[in-house]
């Protein structure tokens, strides 16, 4: 019977995180300070770069995700320059195409997270939360163009030289070098 249960449990722990690798503490803590790090710098000269432009929007909410990949995951092809900077602006841009083309906001928002997706694999720059870029530019109903350029692509590429900086120190090689 604990045989059983055993067997049950190791079957279904996938379900609930029992897929993922371990990671070891040191290298836990490295990503979590490297993406606070990374974070404040890119948030301090984003707000900084706003205030001297006027203007309001200088974040995008997706930075966090983009965080994630670029500290704890640098070695992973969806963290690597092209596919934060391009992937980000790219489904930016897509997001306000689609708001000027239609009004509906319930065909609006997969419209412009799907063709991003589309618009991703044609430049070979996937990012997962550059999808959400597009979202975000609907949910918002950003229809400046500018916004592709600041805050999302100027937050983009500061994220991606602070990952670089802070990964190149803490001996994590970022970007990857094709072999």
């Amino acid at each position: 019977m604990r045989h059983q249960y055993k067997n049950l449990l190791k079957r279904y722990s996938f379900y609930l995180g029992g897929d993922q690798p371990h990671v070891p503490w040191i290298e836990r803590i490295r990503s979590v300070i490297g993406a606070f790090i990374g974070l404040m710098l890119v948030l301090t000269a984003a707000k900084f770069l706003g205030e001297l432009s006027g203007l309001d929007e200088w974040l995008t909410a997706s930075l966090g995700a983009s965080a994630l990949l670029v500290f704890a995951l640098p070695q992973s092809p969806m963290a690597q320059p092209w596919a934060v900077i391009a992937g980000n602006t790219l489904s930016a841009l897509v997001g306000i195409s689609v708001i000027h083309l239609t009004n509906e906001p319930l065909l609006a928002m997969p419209l412009a997270a799907s063709l991003s997706i589309l618009g991703m694999f044609v430049l070979r720059c996937l990012h997962p939360p550059a999808a959400a870029v597009a979202l975000i530019v609907v949910l918002g109903h950003v229809v400046h163009y500018r916004y592709a350029f600041f805050p999302v692509m100027v937050d983009s590429v500061l994220l991606v030289l602070a990952g670089a900086v802070y990964s190149n120190l803490t001996g994590k090689p970022y970007p990857n070098r094709p072999n």
